[in-house]
């Protein structure tokens, strides 16, 4: 592999390449096929390959690493959290529930009372209907008499009107 020459100090490159000459011919990039002088250019770049990828390794492994273990760290507390996130949900849907709960037994007390209310006035008004069942039977009882006595008060002064009416006398 190739190592760029030197660079300015604007970073632009100054010349060609160390190594190379102003007439030399660059491999691969002349007339002649690509694969020659490339068995030699390989070890080398497979060596220095080699290198930067263990320099590279070596020098970001040890903080892929621990950004790993963070992740890993970050992963748990996430469960943790769901979990308890879950767990909290599941405390407010009781606790909602308990309310509705609480409100259902208050309803349900205030219903009561109403039906106890209603089963009062029940009971009272039919005490009043008894009452009164027995006093239309009594004034009908009554009434009944008093045309039964009527009547025969009746019959007594017609019978009596009889007995006071004129007869004539029976001749013979």
């Amino acid at each position: 592999m190739s190592v760029p020459g030197p660079t300015s100090p604007d970073g632009v490159l100054a010349g060609p390449p160390h190594g190379l000459g102003a007439g030399k011919l660059t491999p691969g990039l002349s007339d002649t096929s690509p694969d020659e002088g490339l068995l030699e250019d390989l070890t080398v770049e497979d060596k220095a390959v080699e290198q930067l990828a263990e320099g590279l390794l070596s020098h970001y492994l040890p903080d892929l690493q621990r950004s790993k273990q963070a992740l890993q760290e970050l992963t748990q507390n996430q469960v943790v959290l769901l979990d308890t996130l879950e767990q909290e949900i599941s405390k407010f849907k009781e606790c909602h529930s308990m309310l509705d709960i609480n409100a259902l037994f208050t309803e349900a007390k205030h219903y009561h009372a109403k039906l106890v209310n209603i089963r009062k006035e029940m009971l009272m008004l039919h005490e009043k209907t008894s009452k009164l069942k027995k006093r239309a039977l009594k004034l009908q009882q009554k009434r009944q008499k008093e045309e039964l006595e009527r009547e025969q008060q009746r019959e007594k002064e017609f019978e009596r009107e009889k007995q006071l009416t004129a007869k004539p006398a029976k001749r013979t």
